[in-house]
């Protein structure tokens, strides 16, 4: 029986990431019928100089409206200065937990690197969990060795390695949309599917975030993450039950037989926004953003060609594709069919692609169909049947540390898993760090550089 979470101590808790995400996503699931009657200790601890009441201060305006449950978590917070890669000043956080402790660390890959060294040497209590969140490790070595770590200090099935894409409602959505129609099903394969795209086109800016991402780029930040694991929902074989052990097997056999099209050097396309205007807006060009560096080579708009070698899905081109300031957002998985072997004489018309688009931010189900038009029935036309989907009761955050929390891994990733998302990047990282991929320039508030396709 796994033991019950009684403290959350948050690692980098004065972070951005923290205020931003992981606060908002607690105070959600507090505020939600998760667990009736069940509290829960937050413990914070940073390098900054904060005392309490400076710390709830930051807690109530992150968790926003505090009642019940939320108030008592903020009312009986805590924060401490302290260098976490320190065995004692470790060991005397833990000391202070209630009950059985969860470490999430909102912390950089090198930091988290260094926090496990030093826990390597301190007695955790049973049942601990180790929250982390992405990227897990800078590389595939990285990843490796910081997987052989954590193995080290708890089971893989107390190891979170946190992608909030997974636990957002739009993203769950693939397996009702895929598995609940038996319309889908049969045609899920290379027999009938021409290709797949999956995109996040933003029409954000950089909003202040060069601290992380002109270290990260749209590849690391988008791609080998949060669009590698919605991929593989999307590509994954048919599970029996929706349990951790089958649907993250299932999304490793994807991961584990992803190739690249094109060799590392023709699978990827980069390039970063100039000036332009976005949202009635003047933007600057990314390398005029403050904070940003121009000598790191940063994209921000990056994609990638790929295919998964399996029976089911062996010459299918699979697209994944993430961007900042595009002038039209575009967040959706579209799986389009082959063209009908045969079309009767007498139609005449579209003979269009169909196509089944999954939306996300929005949530919703689209179709692209040729049917008769509106004048003669013979004459085909399009038709575009859709359904705007309700969101799920938590955000992105709350599902996840309602995992966290609760002890049931399913949305977070393996660390195999992990693994192969870095396997399948890295080369492709490494001839644009070596500029063998020329950086392309597309305007702020255009759909992307010209010669590209959309």
């Amino acid at each position: 029986m796994t033991p019950t979470i009684g403290t959350l101590l948050v690692l980098g808790a004065d972070g951005d990431l923290a205020r931003r995400l992981m606060l908002p996503g607690l105070a959600s699931l507090l505020a939600s019928d998760w667990a009736p009657g069940r509290s829960l200790r937050l413990i914070g601890t940073g390098l900054s100089e904060l005392d309490d009441a400076a710390w709830r201060r930051r807690v109530e305006e992150a968790m926003g409206t505090a009642r019940g449950r939320v108030a008592e978590t903020v009312r009986h917070s805590h924060y401490e200065t302290h260098d976490v890669t320190s065995v004692e000043e470790l060991r005397g956080l833990l000391e202070q937990c209630e009950g059985t402790p969860a470490i999430f660390f909102a912390l950089p890959p090198a930091v988290t690197a260094r926090v496990c060294q030093a826990l390597r040497l301190v007695d955790l209590p049973e049942g601990t969990v180790l929250a982390m969140e992405k990227p897990f490790g800078t590389g595939l070595v990285e990843a490796r060795s910081l997987n052989e770590l954590v193995t080290t200090l708890v089971p893989e099935e107390q190891v979170f390695r946190i992608d909030h894409f997974l636990g957002r409602s739009d993203v769950i959505n693939i397996l009702g949309v895929r598995f609940a129609n038996r319309m889908l099903e049969p045609i899920w394969n290379n027999q009938h599917v021409e290709s797949i795209e999956v995109v996040y086109d933003e029409s954000l800016a950089l909003e202040g975030r060069a601290g992380y991402y002109d270290h990260a780029g749209a590849l690391m930040d988008m791609v080998q993450s949060h669009l590698l694991q919605v991929m593989a929902l999307l590509m994954m074989d048919p599970i029996s039950r929706i349990d951790e052990r089958e649907l993250r097997a299932a999304k490793a056999q994807v991961l584990r037989n992803t190739r690249l099209r094109g060799g590392p050097r023709g699978a990827g396309r980069r390039a970063r926004y100039t000036a332009g205007e976005l949202g009635g807006h003047r933007v600057p060009a990314y390398t005029r953003e403050d904070g940003v560096d121009p000598r790191r080579r940063t994209e921000t708009l990056a994609e990638l060609d790929l295919e998964v070698d399996t029976w089911r899905w062996a010459g299918v081109p699979v697209k994944l594709r993430s961007g900042k300031a595009l002038g039209q957002p575009r967040k959706e998985a579209v799986v389009t069919l082959k063209r009908t072997p045969h079309l009767p004489d007498g139609l005449v018309g579209h003979d269009s692609r169909d196509r089944v688009t999954i939306g996300f931010k929005p949530a919703r189900i689209a179709l692209h169909l040729d049917v008769s038009g509106p004048g003669d029935p013979f004459a085909l036309d399009s038709a575009d049947p859709a359904a705007d989907l309700a969101d799920g009761d938590l955000p992105a955050y709350g599902e996840v540390l309602a995992g966290v929390l609760d002890g049931d891994p399913l949305l977070a990733v393996r660390g195999d898993n992990a693994e192969e998302c870095w396997r399948i990047v890295e080369p492709v990282l490494e001839s644009w760090r070596a500029d063998e991929v020329p950086m392309e320039t597309y305007a702020a508030g255009s759909e992307g550089p010209r010669t590209w396709s959309r």
